[in-house]
């Protein structure tokens, strides 16, 4: 470097040091899956690297149903009406992490179900392990038949420990039934 010129060993570091700025910005504004949708308290779609669309389960949990029908939605039974009131607050906390996260989450893919699904743990960009924010907020339950397949189990049981003991969200009401127990009792 010596042997260059001052000008052209400055229009060369300057050039090393923009083409630096511009990579790494393109990595810090587009890492992870963007999120197309938050489908429910446990589903999102995010598009992948080559534009396709794939539904997400969240990993370690269940959170409560929400309604999909005209029926559902219109149905007086008290046992639908906690489920879907624990099910929007479920979908509403989920799209506020997502859009706190830039509408991008980073995934840790663990299996995938029978529907084509893939299940995922799911981060925002800052770290944010989104299902342990949802037990701690009692928006969700540790789904133990697959905990086995949770690398952050122990994170998830503990969040969902703090949430009972404080008795929040679905903790505090008496009348919520788990979704799995509500698909088994109420779903066709």
């Amino acid at each position: 470097m010596d042997k260059l010129t001052k000008p052209v060993r400055f229009w060369l570091c300057a050039t090393i040091i923009f083409l630096g700025l511009i990579g790494c910005e393109r990595f810090v504004s587009t890492s992870g899956d963007a999120v197309e949708r938050v489908s429910d308290g446990d589903t999102i779609v995010v598009k992948d690297a080559d534009g396709k669309n794939i539904t997400v389960r969240f990993a370690c949990l269940d959170a409560p149903e929400i309604a999909h029908t005209n029926k559902e939605k219109q149905s007086k039974r008290i046992s639908d009406r906690n489920q879907f009131t624990w099910g929007v607050k479920a979908r509403e906390r989920v799209q506020q992490l997502v859009q706190q996260g830039g509408d991008r989450v980073t995934l840790n893919i663990t299996d995938s179900d029978r529907y084509g699904r893939k299940i995922a743990e799911v981060r925002l960009k800052n770290g944010t392990f989104v299902q342990q924010v949802l037990l701690q907020e009692g928006l969700a339950k540790v789904y133990r038949p697959y905990l086995n397949k949770c690398p952050s189990k122990n994170l998830v049981q503990q969040a969902e420990v703090e949430a009972k003991q404080q008795r929040l969200g679905i903790w505090s009401d008496t009348k919520f039934v788990n979704p799995w127990e509500y698909r088994s009792l109420y779903k066709k």
